[in-house]
Formats: C-alpha cells, structure tokens, sequence
C-alpha cells in the first residue's frame, strides 16, 4: 500500500513524519487564524460569531480536509469572514487575505532561526541533535512554501483576493463564476501533475539559503 505514513515510517523517518503532522495541522491553524484577528481589527465579527477563533485545527479544517490529510498528506483551512464589513471595504481584503501568508512567513522565520541556533549552540547528542533539526527545518520550508503557494493570484487561494484589494478589474474579473472555476481546475492540475513539487523545492532553496546567512552572522 503506498500510503503517505507507512512509506515514511518504514523508511525510518519517524521524526519527518512527527514534523510533518504538527506544521501541518499548526501551520493551517494559525494561518486561518491570522485571517480572522485581521478581519476582526477590520471590523468583521464573523469570526467571533462562527465561533472559528480557536486553537483547535478540526474546527479550521473540517472533517473533509482531515481526511484528505489522512490519505495523502495534504490539507487545506477555512475562515469565514464577511468583506462587506471590512473597515477599509475592497481595500481590507489586502489586510485579511495577506495576514494567513504572513503568519507563515513569520512561523518560517521563527523556525528557522530557532534551527540555526539549535545547530550552533544545542547538544550534538544523536539522534536528538538531528531530529530536533529535522523538526525546526520542516516547520520552515514547509511554511514558506504555503505562503508562496497561497499568495498565487488563483481563487479561491489568498493571493486571488489580496490582487482584488489593489485592482477593481482583478475583483471584477474573480467575481466570476467561470474564473472561479477555472482557478479549482489549475490547482487540481498543479495537485495531481506535480508542479506543486516545485513550491517545495523553492521553499527548501530559500530555507538553506537564510540558514546560511543566519549561520554566517552568527559568531
């Protein structure tokens, strides 16, 4: 059976799999939960009266999403927010939309820094130095690569909505139906024909790479 979890624990890499389910599950969760603190600062209570304003992640998720994360390691969030209440109208969109790629940024950040300082001043004892290590570079790269893939300009994904904030043609022309549907046939594509394989590579490239200078500034 070429399942996701039994490939990974029968190749030993017990602690990627460990790492792989928490970033997921807390990366999602508090992306969605930076959308809601920014919606509730643009004025929109929809949040607070969904009662989404929660750590917990099956509550961001939903059963389905779970699931779906149960079979093949992916999965994706929901926060309901209600734009015609946003503070700055259209504008507000580039503050709600923006806030969940952010959030991963800054979890990117935060990781892998943490990273670097396990490397340069944390115990070499194996193998904690090094699952310790694995845990803190997944939760990176793993971060960067959900907020470049969020920030695409494809509904439903945040980057479609941040473009509606700045050009009325771009919250015209997502309005639509048929682009709306055109958008879930790309991502479908980019899922299934591996394309999404290169956000991973990107995130990875640019995770090594700030690891590097961090390291390097380090004395």
């Amino acid at each position: 059976m070429n399942w996701w979890v039994h490939n990974l624990w029968n190749a030993g890499e017990h602690a990627m799999l460990i790492s792989w389910i928490f970033w997921v599950l807390f990366s999602i969760t508090l992306h969605e939960l930076a959308h809601g603190w920014a919606a509730i600062w643009q004025g929109d209570r929809t949040p607070i009266e969904y009662q989404r304003m929660t750590m917990n992640p099956v509550v961001h998720m939903g059963v389905h999403s779970l699931i779906i994360f149960a079979l093949i390691g992916i999965a994706w969030g929901v926060m309901p927010t209600d734009p015609s209440r946003y503070r700055w109208r259209r504008k507000g969109r580039i503050i709600v939309s923006g806030a969940g790629p952010a959030m991963n940024v800054a979890l990117a950040i935060v990781a892998l820094s943490a990273a670097v300082l396990w490397m340069r001043f944390g115990p070499t004892t194996q193998p904690l130095a090094d699952n310790v290590l694995t845990f803190l570079m997944t939760g990176g790269w793993l971060n960067l690569a959900l907020a470049i893939f969020n920030m695409l300009p494809l509904p439903p994904l945040d980057g479609a909505s941040v473009l509606s904030g700045f050009s009325m043609r771009a919250y015209r022309l997502y309005q639509n139906p048929q682009a709306q549907m055109i958008g879930m046939f790309i991502l479908i594509v980019i899922f299934f024909s591996g394309i999404g394989g290169l956000f991973f590579g990107l995130a990875m490239s640019v995770s090594d790479g700030y690891v590097r200078l961090l390291a390097g500034l380090l004395p």
